[in-house]
């Protein structure tokens, strides 16, 4: 079902018009008290079947827990409209939406857009270019590493530009972990940035930091970044069993 799903969003992005903007839509759910978390990992879920969901994961640690997390690319906003209202019409869909909203206590979402230029001048190819760890032999985790940049037009873009100064000798550092897509916000928190990384194990993104303190160009740009920002967070994210990426 993965190798089918992924084949559709890399269609999807890599011919229409829109490729060149390729969003990402972020959105995060909190159970009520006393609600069950494994309401949204029912083997019921929908939302696989009807949505380009990538990853459904919860949060191990680094910020509040129990918060689910799905990802959803889209070509475009119009798209994104048309699938949710697809999903509104479906049967199964509505009776799980309507129990998901019965145990939630507010839910959150906000549209990235994928930094490609930044991606491809690297040899990476974002979203579209992952294999969603299918070629590992367990189930890995998800760092998030999110900044939270100053106010201004040219923030984002100088943020780019330092970053993609430094990365290629923090993937030259570390050829282990995956650098799965890097986001900057378009609908939600203005300048807000997201990177995603995938690694085997808790002890491999151990690892990861070691190799990439050492990598003296990735630590120049950071310095220069750590000028932009306001604040910075990461998190650790286990896949949910519903979950196309692993």
């Amino acid at each position: 079902f993965f190798a089918t799903l992924m084949r559709g969003v890399r269609r999807r992005l890599s011919t229409s018009p829109a490729a060149a903007k390729r969003l990402c839509e972020i959105r995060r759910s909190s159970p009520a008290p006393g609600a069950p978390v494994a309401n949204s990992a029912l083997a019921t879920d929908p939302r696989p079947r009807l949505l380009p969901l990538l990853l459904h994961a919860l949060p191990e640690t680094g910020g509040r827990l129990h918060v689910t997390t799905q990802m959803y690319a889209w070509d475009s906003l119009a798209q994104r409209d048309e699938a949710m209202e697809r999903a509104a019409k479906d049967p199964e869909a509505q009776e799980f939406f309507a129990a998901m909203r019965n145990g939630c206590l507010e839910e959150e979402s906000s549209i990235y857009v994928e930094a490609t230029g930044t991606l491809q001048a690297v040899g990476l190819d974002g979203i579209c270019g992952f294999d969603g760890g299918q070629d590992g032999d367990n189930t890995g985790i998800y760092e998030f590493r999110k900044y939270q940049l100053k106010l201004g037009y040219t923030t984002v873009p100088s943020f780019l530009e330092f970053y993609g100064a430094g990365l290629p000798s923090k993937l030259a550092a570390d050829p282990n972990a995956k650098l799965v897509t890097l986001l900057y916000s378009d609908i939600g928190n203005l300048n807000e940035v997201f990177e995603v990384w995938r690694h085997n194990d808790v002890s491999a993104m151990s690892l990861s930091r070691e190799a990439s303190r050492k990598a003296g160009e990735w630590r120049r740009s950071i310095a220069s970044i750590a000028e932009l920002a306001q604040s910075f967070n990461t998190t650790i994210m286990r896949p949910m069993p519903t979950s196309n990426w692993f």
